[in-house]
């Protein structure tokens, strides 16, 4: 912000300073980038469809499952205790290995990457799913899977780097809100259905030897209320019994798609 206030405060403010639109901070090469437009003109749209665990170049057929219950939401962190009053400052790269497992957390992770890969720009999850019941939430995540022998430049006590899950960005859906924000739409049980989840702008490098993992799940407690999954007009007054267990089918032709920065 220096050169921005010493020209303008200090300088000449009539001739414009010259600045890039856009100075961001690569948060995997962990290092600062200027570009002359945001988002970066050099960049290529490519899809990472989400089946058998894996992601993929291409649609599939398959059909990923898991099974919801909002009595035992997946946790927002593996340690509560920071939560309590305000978000931790370590929320949004915090190791995400305590989700992976859960029979209501669905992992989708590529290959070990032969080179580095830039994410830049929006990323959005168009996903393709079915329920049993009448709501739904859809937690989406942007994970940066560390290689097993990772050792840092600088330690932190208590962190093991090895095959670390940094989180890179997240998001939220309630379902209700897929076609408009004016007024929730209950789910048709077992109907597949789009939800849209916009995850919010990255400049991200994905370095070689690491993978790329998208984790989704419906319940993300406390950082977010969790949805009775049982559609009600209005979901803060459900009751114990409104709280329905579900399982939740995400098909195959459901992808990420990310600007990747050539």
């Amino acid at each position: 912000e220096t050169p921005f206030f010493k020209h303008y405060l200090k300088g000449n403010s009539k001739v414009d300073a010259g600045l890039p639109e856009a100075t961001m901070f690569d948060t995997g090469n962990k290092e600062w980038k200027e570009f002359s437009t945001y988002p970066p003109k050099n960049i290529q749209k490519v899809n990472f469809y989400l089946a058998d665990g894996t992601l993929k170049n291409n649609s599939s057929s398959t059909v990923s499952e898991y099974y919801s219950d909002p009595n035992n939401p997946v946790l927002s962190s593996d340690n509560l205790k920071d939560f309590n009053g305000f978000t931790p400052r370590n929320y949004m790269s915090e190791d995400q290995r305590f989700a992976v497992g859960r029979p209501d957390v669905l992992t989708f992770t590529t290959d070990t990457l032969t080179e580095d890969l830039t994410f830049a720009g929006e990323i959005l999850a168009k996903l393709n799913i079915s329920s049993t019941s009448t709501d739904a939430d859809f937690a989406v995540k942007l994970i940066d899977v560390y290689p097993q022998d990772f050792v840092p430049k600088e330690k932190k006590d208590g962190v093991i780097y090895g095959n670390y899950h940094q989180m890179v960005r997240s998001e939220i859906m309630p379902a209700r809100f897929r076609n408009t924000r004016e007024k929730g739409e209950a789910l048709v049980p077992n109907q597949k259905t789009s939800v849209e989840v916009k995850l919010q702008d990255v400049l991200h490098t994905f370095k070689k030897g690491h993978k790329i993992q998208i984790q989704i799940s419906s319940t993300w407690f406390p950082l977010f209320a969790v949805n009775p999954q049982k559609f009600l007009e209005n979901p803060n007054f459900a009751t114990k019994e409104d709280y329905t267990k579900a399982f939740i089918k995400v098909f195959g032709d459901s992808f990420i798609e990310a600007g990747i920065l050539k």
